[in-house]
């Protein structure tokens, strides 16, 4: 954590920095990665952007230190928000898709797109069953599942299975699950703040369960779930990068939410690589 301390001593500011030891496939084989989500907490009648430069620059450096590859923000408040002190700490900005469902000026079923009608039906009509996790062995059977889905993908890193137990327990985190003949074939984690819900992980047997559409009556649990409960937003934080064909991008749209265009700022510390990322999203 980096904080910062006004001449009283008092802290005014703090920022917290997560790294990660991975592994991967190809070289270099094990890494370290620096990770950091928003951008801190900040005392009032302050300037957040001057003090936010002073812990990137510290966080930054610590990273160099710890030998990590790369470092990832996310999650920023506003697009623009840190822009200067991140340029001017070697960082590059990537556009990065989010999509925001409104639930508190239209019912959710107005929203839905005539395709996702579709699937809805057809799921209840081949056997889907809908329920939301009420014992551990629930949120066990999901994580099995969640783990399968990210095997093979790429950005894979999942957090243990201890720390969605612990949300859920608390009451910070609902699981929705889909499934079919008692099996488990589709689910989702959503956390809550405030007056939003945020869909956090999806996954689902959808080759194997293409007739049940698992992944559609997951996330339409979520969102009618946080739309009877008075959540004014379900806020879907990872669709990708803005490629024109997106396929999962798409499929989150058609339950009716909007596209927000944000930045995650990336900076490699092999100096050559980083100029290539640079370069590539100029």
């Amino acid at each position: 954590m980096a904080i910062v301390k006004d001449e009283h001593g008092h802290v005014v500011a703090h920022l917290t920095a997560i790294i990660r030891r991975r592994g991967s496939l190809f070289p270099p084989f094990l890494f370290s990665q620096g990770r950091i989500y928003g951008e801190g907490e900040y005392a009032e009648d302050t300037d957040k952007e001057e003090l936010f430069g002073l812990m990137l620059k510290a966080i930054t450096r610590v990273f160099r230190r710890k030998l990590c590859l790369y470092a990832e923000f996310s999650e920023l408040s506003a697009k623009m928000f840190g822009y200067r002190h991140f340029r001017s700490n070697g960082y590059t900005p990537v556009t990065w898709q989010e999509i925001h469902n409104s639930l508190h000026s239209k019912a959710p079923e107005e929203r839905l797109t005539e395709k996702a009608q579709q699937r809805l039906i057809k799921a209840e009509t081949g056997g889907a069953e809908q329920a939301i996790a009420a014992t551990t062995d629930d949120v066990h059977s999901f994580y099995k599942l969640l783990k399968r889905n990210f095997r093979t993908k790429f950005r894979r890193f999942i957090p243990p299975e201890q720390l969605f137990l612990q949300l859920w327990k608390a009451e910070r985190c609902k699981i929705f699950l889909t499934r079919f003949k008692g099996k488990t074939i589709g689910g989702c984690a959503c956390v809550y703040s405030n007056a939003d819900a945020y869909l956090w992980f999806l996954a689902a047997k959808r080759k194997t369960f293409h007739n049940q559409y698992p992944d559609t009556v997951s996330v339409w649990q979520a969102i009618k779930y946080a739309h009877t409960n008075g959540y004014r937003h379900i806020r879907f934080l990872d669709v990708g990068l803005p490629y024109e064909q997106n396929t999962f991008r798409d499929f989150i749209l058609s339950f009716g939410g909007k596209p927000v265009s944000k930045f995650r700022w990336f900076c490699f510390f092999i100096p050559w690589l980083n100029s290539i990322l640079r370069r590539f999203f100029r």
